[in-house]
C-alpha cells in the first residue's frame, strides 16, 4: 500500500533495490548526493548529477527532462553513506521557468522492482525556489526509511549544495548546469502534451490494457540512464528475485487472432470539444494499423501524434530490451562468481557444468528478451508502412509520391520533417524526426569532420557542400509549407563558396535578395534583422503591435549562414548570437552551416551559441538524444534523391505562388 507523505513524514523501506520516479510540468534537473552519519557530503565525488550520473549504488538521468528515473540500490552505497537526498532544480540559461511557483508541484515516488508505489510526495508550497531538497533514504539502526523534505532555495543548486557543505558548490552547480545546457542541446524536444491528464508518473504506473503493445509498466532498468524498464510479469519474477528475465506485459489475446494494433499507451478517443472534431479516421480490417490512429481535431494533428507515439514505443521497447540483456549480464556474473568463489567447485567438471548452465540461462534470457524486441518492431514496421504513405508534405520524405501532387498550403501545419532517426536495435525501421512550427530554436548544419556512420566524406570540401545542399533541403522544406508571402529565406554567404548547393534557391526566385557576400553583405544582413527584433520586440512589450511602419514585412524570416565565422568580426558574432538567442520569440530564425573548430578562437564566447541550435548532420550521425530515456538516436538527414527534380518542382510553385500573391 502507498504510504502518501507530507512534508517531514518518513516511512520504512523494506527493498534495497528501488527507483525514484520524478514527474514535473517541465524540464527539471534530477540528481542526488551521498551524505555521511552527520549528513555532510564529503565532496563533489558523492554528488550524482548529469555531469556525473554514476555512483556506487546510484544513478541519475544525464539531462533536464519532464520526468526521471532514478536508480537506487541500497545495498551497494558505500558503509560510510548513511543518507541519499534527492535533488531537483530548473536549468538555468535555457529560457525555461526560473522557479518552481511557475510549474506543476513536482511528484516524487519511490517505487519497488514491480513498479508498485511505496512512498510518494508532491512537493506543494514552492514559489520563488529554483531548487528544491525533495526527499531522502536515510539509515537509521540498521534499517533504512525515506522521509519527505521539500526545502527549497531561492538561490539555486549552488546555495543548496552550499547547505550541505559542499566547499566548492558554486563551480559544481557551474558544472551541472552546463552539462545539462549541453544535453539540451542534443535533445529532441518532446510534443506538448495532449490532454490534461495526470502526472505521468501515475499514468506509467497503471496496467497497460489491450493485448500485444509495448506500452506497459516501467520499472527500473539498471544500466541504462533514466530509461523506463521493463516489467516483470509476477513478484515472482522480479529480475532480483526469481528466474525470468523483465519483459513486456501484453494482455491476454485469443490464440491464432490478428494483432490489435490500437495502442494502449495512446489516447485514441477525441478531446473534448470546445469546437466540433474533425470525422474520425475509418477503421481498417482487423488486424490492420490505420493511419490517423491517435488523438487530434485535424488529420494533421493525429498523424502528427501518431508519430510521436510511434517514437515512444520504440524508445521504450528498445529500453526494456536493454535492460533485459544487462539483467541477464549481471546474473551471470553473479553466477559466475558465486561458483569461483567456492573452492570445491573448482574440482572436475562441477565448475564446467555450473559454467555452461550460466551461459545457457543468459542465452535463453537474451533470447526471450529480443523474442519480445521483434514482436514491439514487427507491430511497429507495420503502422510505419502504413503512415508514412499517408503523411502530407509537411512530414513526407523527398521520394514519398505526394509531393507530385504539391500544391502551397492556405495556412501553416503543426510541424516539418527534418529527417529520419532509427536505433540499432531497429535498423531497417525509421521514424520521421518531426519539430513543432514555428521554430522554436534554430538550426546549425554542421559542416565539419564529425564521426559519420559510414566512415565515408573524409574530403572536407565534399561535406561541406553536402552540408549546404541539406542546408537549401531544410530551406525548400520550410518555403513549400508556409502559406505565400509567409515566410521570408535570407542567405549570408560572405565568400560566395556556395553559389552551387544554392542554385536552386536562387534560380528559382524564392530568396528576398541575392546571397550577401563579403564582410559589408554581413553587415548590412545582421544589421536589418538586429533593427527588425529590437523593433517587433518594443512593440509586442508595448501594446502596440499592431503600430509597426506601413509596408512592415510581418512574414515569417529565416537566415542562412554559410562559412562562418569568415567574413564575421566580433560585432557581427555579437548580433548573431542575439538573433539565435532573441529572434524565433518574434519570427526571425537562424539556419548556421559552419564547423566549430573553424571558431574556435571565439573560446567560450560562441559556446552559448552552439548550445541554442539544434545540430543536425549532412550525414548519418548517432548524436540525438530522446526526451524520455536518453537513447543516442541515429539522424539521417532529409536529402533530396539523386537526379530528381522534385525540389527545383517545388520552389517554382513556391516562386510562382509569392508572384501571384504579391500583385
Amino acid at each position: 500500500m502507498t504510504a502518501e507523505l507530507v512534508r517531514g513524514q518518513n516511512h520504512p523501506l523494506s527493498q534495497a533495490r528501488l527507483e525514484i520516479r520524478v514527474s514535473a510540468g517541465a524540464p527539471i534537473v534530477a540528481g542526488a548526493t551521498l551524505g555521511d552519519e552527520d549528513g555532510r557530503v564529503q565532496g563533489t565525488d558523492w554528488v550524482a548529477h548529469p555531469g556525473a550520473p554514476t555512483l556506487p549504488g546510484l544513478e541519475v538521468s544525464r539531462q533536464a527532462a519532464a520526468d526521471h528515473r532514478l536508480a537506487v540500490d541500497l545495498d551497494a552505497v558505500p558503509e560510510a553513506v548513511h543518507r541519499v537526498t534527492v535533488l531537483l532544480a530548473l536549468p538555468s540559461g535555457v529560457g525555461g521557468p526560473v522557479r518552481f511557483g511557475a510549474v506543476a508541484a513536482p511528484f516524487v515516488a519511490v517505487t519497488g522492482l514491480d513498479g508498485a508505489e511505496v512512498a510518494s510526495y508532491t512537493i506543494t508550497g514552492l514559489d520563488a525556489e529554483s531548487a528544491v531538497v525533495a526527499m531522502e533514504l536515510y539509515r537509521r539502526q540498521g534499517a533504512w526509511k525515506v522521509r519527505a523534505v521539500g526545502q527549497g532555495y531561492e538561490g539555486g543548486l549552488a546555495a543548496l549544495l552550499a547547505d550541505q557543505n559542499l566547499p566548492e558548490a558554486g563551480q559544481l552547480a557551474h558544472r551541472i548546469n552546463d552539462a545539462v545546457a549541453q544535453g539540451m542541446a542534443r535533445s529532441i524536444p518532446a510534443p506538448p502534451p495532449v490532454t490534461a491528464d495526470t502526472d505521468r508518473a501515475r499514468q506509467q504506473t497503471a496496467p497497460a490494457v489491450g493485448p500485444d503493445q509495448g506500452g506497459q509498466t516501467p520499472t527500473s532498468p539498471y544500466g541504462t540512464q533514466g530509461a523506463p524498464g521493463p516489467v516483470p510479469q509476477s513478484p515472482a519474477a522480479s529480475p532480483y528475485g526469481g528466474d525470468q528475465p523483465p519483459q513486456n506485459t501484453p494482455a491476454p489475446a485469443t490464440a491464432g487472432g490478428p494483432v490489435n494494433y490500437s495502442h494502449p499507451g495512446r489516447r485514441n478517443t477525441a478531446p473534448p470539444p470546445p469546437a466540433p472534431p474533425a470525422p474520425p479516421a475509418q477503421p481498417g480490417r482487423p488486424g490492420q494499423p490505420v493511419a490517423g490512429d491517435a488523438t487530434g481535431w485535424s488529420m494533421d494533428e493525429r498523424l502528427y501524434n501518431q508519430v510521436w507515439g510511434m517514437f515512444e514505443d520504440l524508445a521504450r521497447s528498445a529500453a526494456a530490451y536493454r535492460s533485459a540483456v544487462d539483467f541477464a549480464d549481471s546474473r551471470m556474473e553473479k553466477e559466475l562468481d558465486h561458483v569461483l568463489s567456492d573452492p570445491r567447485s573448482r574440482i572436475g567438471g562441477q565448475g564446467d557444468a555450473a559454467r555452461e548452465a550460466a551461459q545457457a540461462k543468459h542465452a535463453q534470457l537474451v533470447d526471450q528478451a529480443r523474442a519480445t524486441l521483434d514482436r514491439d518492431l514487427a507491430q511497429l514496421t507495420a503502422e510505419s508502412d502504413v503512415v508514412e504513405p499517408a503523411l502530407p508534405p509537411a512530414y513526407a520524405r523527398w521520394d514519398n509520391p505526394v509531393w507530385h501532387a504539391y500544391r502551397v498550403p492556405m495556412e501553416m501545419p503543426m510541424a516539418l520533417r527534418l529527417g529520419d532517426l532509427h536505433l540499432p536495435e531497429s535498423e531497417p525501421l525509421r521514424i520521421p524526426m518531426l519539430v513543432r512550427l514555428p521554430l522554436e530554436r534554430g538550426l546549425w548544419i554542421d559542416s565539419g569532420q564529425s564521426g559519420s556512420l559510414d566512415g565515408g566524406f573524409h574530403d572536407s570540401h565534399d561535406l561541406r557542400r553536402l552540408a549546404l545542399e541539406t542546408a537549401v533541403a531544410h530551406a525548400a522544406r520550410l518555403l513549400a509549407v508556409y502559406p505565400a508571402g509567409d515566410f521570408t529565406v535570407q542567405v549570408i554567404d560572405p565568400a560566395g563558396s556556395g553559389a552551387q548547393a544554392l542554385a536552386p534557391l536562387v534560380q528559382t526566385g524564392v530568396l528576398a535578395g541575392p546571397p550577401a557576400v563579403g564582410a559589408a553583405g554581413v553587415t548590412e544582413v545582421l544589421g536589418r534583422l538586429t533593427q527588425r527584433v529590437d523593433l517587433v520586440q518594443m512593440a509586442v512589450r508595448g501594446g502596440a503591435s499592431e503600430s509597426l511602419p506601413p509596408g512592415f514585412d510581418t512574414s515569417q524570416q529565416l537566415l542562412i549562414v554559410n562559412d562562418f565565422p569568415h567574413g564575421f568580426d566580433d560585432r557581427a558574432v555579437n548580433q548573431l548570437r542575439y538573433l539565435a538567442d532573441e529572434g524565433p520569440a518574434v519570427g526571425v530564425h537562424l539556419m548556421m552551416v559552419a564547423d566549430r573548430e573553424e571558431a574556435s578562437a571565439y573560446g567560450p564566447l560562441l559556446d552559448p551559441l552552439w548550445r541554442s541550435l539544434l545540430r543536425l548532420t549532412p550525414v548519418a550521425e548517432d548524436h540525438l538524444a530522446d526526451p524520455w530515456v536518453g537513447h543516442a538516436w541515429t539522424y539521417e538527414p532529409p536529402l533530396v534523391p539523386p537526379g530528381s527534380e522534385v525540389l527545383r518542382q517545388v520552389l517554382n510553385q513556391v516562386a510562382e505562388a509569392r508572384r501571384s500573391w504579391n500583385r
